[in-house]
């Protein structure tokens, strides 16, 4: 990963403000928005200049320090901007102190994706030359072709047997799309369906519109005529052994959208609320488990689930005394049951 040195930053300060260096005087105003604007820009590198964009923090237009207060909960703040989620996939960036000029200035470092596009709530941002925008259709084309193959994870991988008829292009449109971008960019959208499909990675590309594993995941008419393992089996059981009787059973399938809704309709059922009218005054009203906990324990079975090399389900076992979920696939990377949760 390239770290300019401080002869480069300063050499950077004194030419004009281009497509790999943004000057900011202050954190105030519209600040923060347009700093996160940039950092998308250069972790697209448009121009492909495969060297990193500088955002300075501290230092006025003309290239000479503003005397801002470069303080510990500044570069905290800065340093969060890379998993806030707002920027997608999140940028690789340092974040430093630096003396520049005899001052001292913030500087953020950001990388060139590997995996362009970059988007900033749901807009592809871009530079051009000293000022940013939004990418167009034939941008975000350009950004696609640079996409590393080999560096493609399992989700966005194709599925050659399989055909553009697989995927609901009502679920798509209706349910998947309002979703994820912003209102304006789709009213402003020309592309072709093949052609937006292939920009959510659901396709491969448009000219070869074969599935991939998350178009098939998220908008698939039957996704586990593909994805063999990709349901829940829930199992409700009467007692608190796994020989005591079964009462309920239900294998839970079908997009990914519908999954949850499923899941959290049979949670429900069983998660059954009591009322008191006799404690208190007003009636309390109280259940087995807190909803809000089962939904996230069932949703981060479902999202960090293995599906390379198994066929076996997300699994909801539900007893007497207790609930177990279990989810296909392993610790990530060097992570063990012993030295889990260690530094």
């Amino acid at each position: 990963m390239m770290r300019y040195s401080d002869v480069e930053l300063e050499s950077l300060l004194d030419e004009l403000e281009s497509d790999l260096a943004e000057r900011k005087e202050t954190w105030k105003g519209d600040a923060p928005e347009k700093c996160r604007q940039a950092i998308c820009g250069f972790a697209n590198d448009l121009p492909d200049h495969r060297k990193p964009g500088v955002l300075f923090l501290g230092i006025k237009d003309d290239g000479t320090p503003s005397g801002l207060a470069i303080t510990d909960e500044l570069l905290l703040t800065l340093a969060s901007i890379k998993n806030d989620g707002k920027i997608l996939p999140p940028p690789t960036l340092t974040v430093e102190k630096r003396t520049l000029k005899g001052a001292e200035v913030a500087v953020v470092t950001v990388q060139p994706a590997d995996a362009p596009p970059v988007r900033y709530d749901g807009r592809i941002w871009i530079r051009l030359g000293p000022r940013r925008g939004v990418g167009s259709a034939q941008d975000e084309r350009i950004l696609n072709e640079r996409r590393k193959y080999r560096d493609l994870p399992f989700d966005v991988q194709p599925v050659p047997s399989s055909s553009l008829n697989e995927l609901s292009q009502v679920l798509f449109e209706q349910e998947y799309l309002p979703n994820a971008f912003a209102p304006d960019i789709l009213a402003t959208n020309e592309r072709s369906y093949e052609q937006r499909l292939a920009a959510c990675k659901m396709i491969s590309t448009a000219d070869t519109p074969t599935p991939t594993v998350l178009g098939l995941l998220t908008l698939g008419n039957s996704p586990r005529d593909w994805l063999p393992g990709d349901y829940i089996q829930f199992v409700r059981i009467k007692g608190n052994q796994w020989s005591d009787p079964v009462i309920d059973e239900a294998p839970i399938d079908g997009p990914l959208a519908q999954v949850i809704r499923r899941i959290d309709e049979k949670l429900d059922a069983h998660n059954r609320v009591a009322v008191d009218f006799t404690a208190q005054s007003i009636e309390v009203r109280s259940t087995p488990y807190p909803p809000v906990a089962l939904q996230q324990l069932v949703r981060n079975a479902v999202m960090h689930r293995a599906y390379e090399g198994t066929n076996t389900p997300v699994r909801v076992y539900w007893f007497d005394d207790r609930i177990e979920i279990h989810n296909p696939g392993g610790a990530y990377g060097s992570v063990t049951a012993e030295n889990f949760g260690q530094p």
